[in-house]
């Protein structure tokens, strides 16, 4: 197998977490008393680092940025986090993958306190040797850093390394880290925005990335 090191983002690779997100945006507007109307399509919300996501959507800075995100932590913390759904064939791929002694990585913008929560819930976090997302204050959210010290704090070899998302920001992340990316396209990245962003691979379904990985 070429790829020994696997790097998986969350959100919308491994899980379906619309519902857990967007109800927990639509909390925080109302509680900011922003419209719904005014910031458009919140999908958007799903990817990017949360901080940013307020600031660039909403037109938020400051303290405001701050009780934004306060407001969505509070809904998820309660009733976000479990209005998600793993995708099928995902715990049937990750056991195959450890079968063959693959080293399986977290690498995610979401908070790490709430990933290891999700990967809890599904039952999938015996399969990860490290959990690696951002800290609750919004730093070390961007995907260059969080795959950055993943290698560095493993030592990973970078021509056995692949980054696996849905977003751009997954494969911009891996090619500034020098290393290659499979962009999957059944989550909220179009195959447009991850060929554009230069994915090594593309897949369609979670099959897809078992045969890309393992042949079969």
């Amino acid at each position: 197998m070429k790829y020994t090191n696997i790097l998986f983002d969350l959100d919308g690779t491994l899980t379906e977490p619309k519902d857990g997100i967007l109800n927990s945006v639509r909390f925080a507007l109302d509680k900011l008393g922003i419209k719904e109307s005014e910031v458009g399509d919140l999908m958007k919300f799903i990817g990017p680092p949360l901080h940013a996501s307020f600031r660039d959507f909403c037109g938020l800075s400051g303290d405001a940025v701050e009780d934004g995100v306060r407001y969505f932590r509070k809904y998820y913390a309660e009733i976000g986090i479990n209005e998600n759904e793993i995708f099928p064939a995902v715990t049937e791929l990750l056991e195959e993958l450890q079968k063959t002694g693959a080293n399986m990585f977290i690498a995610t913008s979401k908070p790490t306190v709430f990933a290891e929560k999700v990967l809890e819930q599904f039952g999938i976090d015996k399969y990860f040797q490290y959990i690696k997302g951002s800290n609750l204050n919004g730093t070390e959210s961007g995907k260059p850093e969080i795959i950055s010290h993943i290698i560095e704090k493993f030592k990973l070899e970078k021509e056995s390394t692949v980054m696996i998302g849905d977003r751009f920001y997954d494969i911009i992340g891996a090619k500034e880290n020098g290393i290659d990316s499979i962009g999957v396209t059944f989550g909220y990245g179009s195959e447009s925005e991850l060929k554009e962003a230069g994915t090594t691979y593309i897949c369609g379904s979670v099959r897809e990335i078992g045969l890309l990985l393992l042949g079969k």
